[in-house]
């Protein structure tokens, strides 16, 4: 078999995947040019042969030392490192398997109870915001009388003229609930993953083929969903108890999951 040894400069170029210095040092020591793959040990050695044979001095036994009368050692002094370094560690953590964008196959899926805790949550906070409209209504029903009809017996109610006032509490009340829905279940659930209540409860929403935020696009989108959930009798939001990833009819069809993990 023809033996021949890679140069210490050339093994630093192969370490730093440098192919066009090691096309060069090829080209001038076998007067070939189309780099084409040869078979395992027939010949010098070509950039195919390197790159992706992974051919190193240890295929061909140690040399007594390098052709220059150098040790392969970095510039520096160093022993020369590894090609890639240290592998890097998954940015999802455990709870996503690798490859495919970090989507959450071995994630955490949330409990059940954990969903409804947060729908309370944003519940309360939506009928907070909601708080001066019931107020503003609640003045234009005490201006409503009450008549029984003489002759039918049947009572007639009357309502009453609505005060200013009373319309624009009924107002500022529409407009709070339109800007808290609009901000928690839209703008910070779809960025962030979390509403204010998924963040108590230490669950996230994610899209299932990325494990990232949805965006409040969709998020707004997914809301709209929910309609398929409580169409047959409201089974929908009861399908998370034996489903096997925990979906609703609006995460199967938006693509979601609502996963444990907790805000940072």
């Amino acid at each position: 078999m023809h033996t021949e040894y890679l140069p210490r400069s050339v093994s630093q170029a192969v370490r730093r995947q440098d192919r066009r210095a090691v096309q060069a040092w090829t080209a001038g020591v076998t007067g070939r040019t189309d780099f084409g793959p040869r078979p395992l040990g027939c010949g010098p050695f070509d950039v195919q042969d390197v790159f992706t044979r992974g051919i190193t001095l240890s295929n061909y036994g140690n040399p007594p030392s390098d052709p220059y009368g150098q040790n392969p050692q970095d510039p520096t002094g160093s022993s020369p490192q590894e090609p890639y370094g240290q592998p890097t560690q998954n940015p999802y953590g455990d709870q996503y398997a690798q490859g495919g964008y970090g989507a959450p196959q071995h994630a955490q899926f949330a409990h059940w109870g954990k969903r409804v805790g947060a729908y309370l949550i944003d519940g309360l906070i939506l009928a907070a915001a909601m708080l001066p409209y019931y107020i503003g209504a609640g003045m234009a029903a005490g201006g409503a009388t009450t008549e029984i009809d003489p002759i039918t017996g049947q009572p007639t109610t009357t309502m009453g003229e609505t005060s200013g006032l009373g319309l624009a509490l009924m107002g500022l009340g529409f407009v709070l609930y339109l800007a808290v829905f609009i901000w928690n279940i839209c703008i910070k659930q779809g960025k962030t993953g979390y509403s204010v209540g998924k963040g108590v409860m230490g669950i996230k929403l994610v899209k299932a083929e990325t494990g990232q935020p949805i965006g409040a696009g969709m998020s707004f989108v997914r809301q709209l969903a929910h309609i398929i959930d409580a169409i047959p009798c409201y089974i929908g939001f009861l399908w998370p108890l034996w489903d096997a990833k925990r979906q609703t009819f609006a995460d199967k069809i938006i693509g979601t999951y609502v996963i444990d993990q907790p805000k940072g």
